[in-house]
């Protein structure tokens, strides 16, 4: 018997899986870590912090389950995208990484769309200029610390920084390298006019792969840390939300998933290209050969439910352990007695700015239509009824472009929570569905593993012998009417408030 392992660099932590070659889970492990918030709006992680917790999840499993080193057959990586990593020419990080939900990159976005404009943005790289992606991260780095711009030597994203600590490879792979604004996507591979345009060294960016491509094998040094054996073959895996797509079964046309992590995500397969004009839509090379996807995405989705919990659920972080429950579970079963419409009470989840469809870094978030008839069960179903709408908003502009929605796949953390399901199916108006394999985008990473290393023909294959359905709720007819009277009033709900949400961030600016 033969396994596969999957390794998922999160925003929060590391999730490392070990999965049987038919896609069972034979044991997981988790590690957390920091996230630093030195401003208002930056967002930043030490990469040697990912890589203690891979090493430590690792560990745990190989020495709980005492399997042999050679049983595993490969390795299959994920991570959160967008991440800025800077190596110097000897590998070492010159600064900690600047991660996806950084904001401070709005001047280098501005700079890019008045240079190139944006419609030859999207044209070379089939996305706009955002905060968000790499390229921008790197252009701040060159103005604000030329001194360690200088000593540039390798330019890589989160997972792909775990990678060159296995294997002593600088490589990645097309899904997440759409997410850095140097890919020309159509073409999957480098866009040396974007990097020209930008004076970006080409010598910096590693080598593309496709997901499913054996990129490196463990070296000895990592094998040592690791109690993993020199030789298993890593395969390039995928950005958090293709791995997760791919551990979704979303291989093909029709299937849409809503991952409800830090952010949120509404993922759709597409057999060609598919770009909307305005940029409000991400379009990415899929982790299947050949294959593009196009997402839409909430900044904070179970980031603003873990944000209340932060900040108002002290009582229930403390006594979960004792009574053996997870603390989410006692904030869904409040939201669960309050209405559908909380009574009027609308939440804009924009507490990290918002990409999709505002493309606002300025953003706020906002409770509206607070009365002194609403109680904290109100609150805390309106988060997740304002996530929800954010992703509906995606799904709108999916439809727009003709891509079919036969069904909705559920994960991620917030997934787990059926009331948050049940919300997303009524405001959707579709099916939700569940797969018994929740462990995300380490599983999707194990079954790309498990294409390179021969075990699948295919990832079609891999995921109709791997993925098993597990839970489906159908819209309630009469909570989807009273979705259908709300919807339009938090969607009028950001333009009403654009301006002050600007004027707020500006004053916050001078108050840094």
């Amino acid at each position: 018997m033969g396994y596969l392992l999957g390794i998922d660099v999160g925003t929060s932590g590391v999730k490392t899986c070990l999965f049987h070659l038919d896609g069972l889970l034979a044991a997981a492990a988790s590690a957390d870590y920091p996230l630093m918030q030195p401003k208002p709006g930056w967002a930043e992680q030490h990469p040697d912090d990912w890589w203690q917790a891979v090493k430590t999840t690792i560990q745990e499993i190989m020495g709980r389950t005492g399997i042999q080193a050679t049983e595993i057959a490969g390795i299959g990586l994920s991570g959160q995208m967008h991440g800025l990593v800077l190596l110097d020419q000897a590998g070492k990080v010159l600064r900690p990484a600047i991660i996806w939900c950084d904001q401070r990159t709005q001047p280098e976005a501005e700079w890019m769309r008045k240079k190139l404009g944006q419609e030859e943005i999207i044209r070379l790289t089939a996305n706009p200029p955002l905060p968000n992606f790499t390229a921008t991260k790197l252009l701040w780095v060159r103005k604000h610390e030329p001194h360690l711009y200088e000593k540039v030597a390798k330019v890589l994203l989160p997972k792909d920084y775990i990678r060159y600590k296995l294997t002593g490879e600088f490589a990645t792979e097309v899904s997440d390298a759409s997410g850095t604004l140097l890919l020309d996507v159509a073409a999957r591979r480098w866009s040396r006019e974007m990097a020209q345009s930008l004076e970006i060294r080409l010598e910096w960016l590693p080598r593309v792969y496709e997901s499913y491509e054996i990129s490196g094998r463990i070296s000895g040094i990592a094998a040592q840390e690791t109690g993993l054996a020199a030789g298993i073959p890593v395969a390039g895996g995928g950005g958090d939300q293709a791995a997760g797509a791919v551990g979704n079964g979303i291989v093909k046309s029709g299937i849409v998933s809503g991952s409800l992590g830090t952010s949120g995500v509404v993922f759709a397969y597409t057999d060609e290209i598919v770009t909307d004009a305005q940029g409000r839509l991400h379009s990415f090379c899929h982790a299947v050969p050949g294959k593009w996807h196009v997402m839409g995405v909430t900044q904070a989705a179970g980031g603003s439910l873990q944000w209340f919990r932060n900040q108002f659920g002290a009582l229930e972080t403390s006594v979960a352990p004792f009574l053996q429950k997870d603390p989410y579970e006692f904030f869904s079963e409040e939201a669960n007695l309050a209405p559908a419409g909380s009574e009027g009470l609308l939440f804009l989840p924009y507490l990290m700015g918002e990409r999709t469809p505002h493309l606002d870094p300025a953003a706020k978030g906002a409770f509206v239509g607070i009365t002194a008839r609403h109680q904290r069960q109100h609150f805390i179903r309106a988060v997740m009824e304002g996530v929800a709408y954010s992703l509906l908003d995606s799904m709108g502009l999916m439809r727009e472009l003709g891509i079919e929605i036969s069904h909705l796949r559920a994960s991620g953390g917030g997934a787990r929570s059926r009331v948050w399901r049940q919300i997303m199916a009524d405001i959707f108006n579709c099916e939700v569905r569940t797969v018994e394999a929740n462990e995300g985008p380490a599983f999707g990473a194990a079954l790309l593993a498990g294409v390179g290393t021969g075990v699948f023909n295919s990832v079609e294959e891999a995921c109709a012998a791997a993925i098993r359905t597990a839970d489906q709720l159908h819209p309630v007819p009469a909570h989807v009417s009273v979705y259908q009277y709300y919807y339009p009033v938090y969607r009028k709900l950001y333009g009403d408030l654009k301006e002050s949400f600007g004027l707020l961030h500006a004053l916050v600016g001078k108050g840094e």
